[in-house]
């Protein structure tokens, strides 16, 4: 018996260059192993520009290779730098075209990565492309061919093997996320006097972007669910649809209280910083005034008039040093006490 391929990079591609996962009767594998008739068909391509050609093939209308040519992402060059826009069409043959935003996250530079996913969903096939690095892809396609309980049934069930791997890449993220928040506050209150606002700030961007990117995803879900109850064939996608909504929903909230902590540690931190520089006043004022009042006596008994108290005086001038040390140190001792030095 020949094993089912569990990992994208396992599974060959064809003479067009498509990854096709097939519904077979003993679950989901490659399509030469009995493909029922009226199964259902993954097909996966590697480039956007690939993604028309192989919807040709397969069958997908003409309304919505429209769509996903005027909808999807690298149709417009000149907003190639904009946010990516989830979105979620249905062409007049029922057929779907959605487009979601992706995330992946890099611990050892602490950044987050946004790509794509375009999927195109027609009668018995679902035609799909990722840009980026999050390979949700690849983790839907072990979770179906893996034997992971995966809810709904046909192209939906890839859709749900797919929506659940990308909200589980995101996840992973606000894990990371998180963890960096910890380090920053570890940071912010240590006694290394290293300056965490640069730190701060670029992690407030990484948050940022990640919640630009999940945003997207909670305008989609609701979409779907009300699909969902609309075709009363479809009424069992409303659960998970409804669990992978409160779920992001979720994500942004913790993404959020991140961002909130990180300002309150920007906060502590310049105080902390005012604090310190209130301690430098004070000790400078304080040596200051210990420094005046010798200087006070010696500028008076410096003044070169003929009549002056004190010249004669054969003790003079140790007194006079005596003096000095006496008002320093009993001002030492004061500002100590005041906890100014």
């Amino acid at each position: 018996m020949t094993e089912q391929p569990t990992r994208l990079q396992d599974l060959a591609p064809n003479s067009d260059g498509e990854r096709v996962v097939a519904r077979t009767p003993t679950g989901w594998g490659d399509p030469g192993l009995a493909l029922k008739r009226g199964g259902t068909l993954w097909v996966i391509v590697a480039a956007r520009s690939d993604l028309a050609a192989a919807c040709r093939r397969h069958g997908i209308g003409e309304t919505a290779l429209a769509l996903l040519e005027h909808r999807g992402p690298g149709a417009h060059p000149s907003a190639a730098n904009h946010p990516l826009r989830a979105r979620l069409d249905r062409s007049p043959d029922g057929e779907i075209v959605l487009t979601v935003p992706t995330l992946s996250y890099v611990e050892q530079t602490k950044d987050v990565h946004t790509g794509a996913l375009v999927s195109v969903v027609g009668n018995g096939v679902v035609l799909m492309c990722e840009l980026g690095d999050a390979d949700v892809v690849g983790r839907a396609l072990e979770k179906l061919t893996g034997g992971i309980p995966i809810p709904d049934e046909g192209v939906h069930q890839v859709l749900a093997a797919v929506l659940m791997s990308l909200v589980a890449e995101a996840s992973d993220v606000e894990v990371g996320l998180g963890d960096a928040v910890a380090d920053v506050e570890n940071a912010v209150f240590s006694s290394n006097r290293r300056n965490p606002v640069e730190q701060i700030y670029d992690l407030k961007r990484e948050i940022a972007e990640a919640r630009r990117a999940l945003s997207p995803v909670t305008t989609v879900l609701p979409e779907l669910v009300a699909e969902a109850e609309e075709a009363e064939h479809r009424r069992h996608s409303q659960p998970w649809l409804q669990r992978l909504t409160a779920w992001v929903e979720r994500l942004d909230q913790h993404l959020g209280s991140y961002d909130d902590l990180l300002s309150d540690m920007l906060s502590a931190h310049l105080s902390q910083v005012s604090v310190r520089q209130n301690e430098d006043v004070r000790k400078i004022s304080s040596w200051a005034a210990i420094a005046a009042a010798p200087t006070l006596l010696a500028s008076i008994y410096g003044m070169n008039f003929e009549h002056m108290p004190e010249l004669d005086w054969t003790y003079g001038y140790p007194i006079a040093l005596l003096a000095m040390a006496a008002i320093c140190g009993s001002l030492y001792a004061l500002f100590r006490r005041s906890g100014w030095l």
